[in-house]
């Protein structure tokens, strides 16, 4: 196999230090392991992303030494292949439309007892799935996923070993189109690495909840499986992720060695005095690779 890594930004903003730290791990793991890095622009959510942002992004890796092998794909452009997806797991039954709106889900959650903390989203309870009646004269939303049951998924993660997670009882049945036409999250990812041939996705361990909803797709759709390693995130000063939202503040390109320096920090690397390239090929020297344990692919 041949190592197929990629860093996909979203183009909200410019890059900040939490995200040089993914950027430089997922560099120095494709270089270590001989293979090829790209950078993919995430921007399916065309709303919240800034006109140049991209282009701003790709000039702080460049001065950072992190430059894409390969052009870099946009999601923007891809809506067709998000479509034929949706449209195969429509033909096998694993997609449905629904009509639900978020107080709607709230309401029928709240009248079971249940509550959803604002930190983490409702679970869907299945209102509109074709067994409970399906739209029951409501206009349709958005496209859910109909996960399948059981839905407990196991996989091995490269940095934090055993992962488990029962996709049904913790999410529900997950939205792969929006109400307002925009493509989930979920389904580009695992569509867009299916057709560049990502065989490891090295990203902050924020997005660790995500990956069990990706292989869930990933084996219903019957495209391969990713080997995942969920890096530590950096944290501002409130404790929590450092991130556009909280004032994370912008890559400064005056001192691009600085910033780089405090990313192999975060990572464990030695510090390096040296110029962005002669930094980079120490600190690929001293990355300690994570031996490949995910030999046995997930399942449902």
């Amino acid at each position: 196999m041949n190592y197929r890594g990629r860093f996909a930004p979203s183009p909200t903003g410019p890059l900040h230090a939490g995200s040089l730290v993914a950027a430089l791990a997922s560099w120095l793991d494709a270089r270590a392991h001989g293979g090829t890095w790209i950078v993919r622009m995430e921007d399916v959510d065309t709303p919240r992303c800034i006109p140049g942002a991209d282009a701003l992004i790709r000039q702080q890796l460049a001065a950072c030494g992190l430059v894409s092998d390969e052009p870099v794909l946009y999601q923007s452009q891809r809506a067709s292949m998000y479509q034929r997806a949706l449209d195969r797991l429509m033909q096998h039954q694993h997609a449905y439309p629904c009509g639900c709106s978020r107080k709607d889900i709230e309401e029928t959650l709240a009248s079971r007892g249940l509550h959803t903390d604002r930190h983490h989203s409702a679970v869907y309870p299945g209102t509109c799935r074709p067994e409970n009646g399906g739209l029951k004269g409501k206009p349709a939303r958005a496209w859910r996923l109909a996960v399948p049951e059981p839905s407990d998924i196991t996989w091995t993660d490269l940095q934090l070993g055993p992962q488990h997670q029962n996709v049904g009882k913790a999410v529900g049945d997950f939205v792969l189109k929006r109400a307002d036409g925009l493509w989930a999250y979920q389904l580009a990812v695992v569509v867009d690495d299916a057709d560049q041939g990502i065989t490891h996705v090295v990203r902050g361990q924020d997005l660790l909840d995500n990956t069990p909803r990706q292989i869930v797709l990933q084996l219903l759709l019957e495209v391969p499986q990713p080997r995942y390693r969920h890096i530590p995130l950096v944290l501002g000063e409130n404790g929590e992720k450092l991130s556009k939202q909280n004032g994370a503040q912008a890559l400064d390109l005056n001192d691009p060695a600085g910033s780089l320096r405090q990313a192999a920090a975060h990572l464990g690397l030695p510090s390096c005095p040296g110029t962005v390239p002669e930094s980079l090929q120490t600190w690929l020297k001293d990355w300690a690779c994570t031996p490949a344990t995910n030999k046995h692919p997930a399942t449902l």
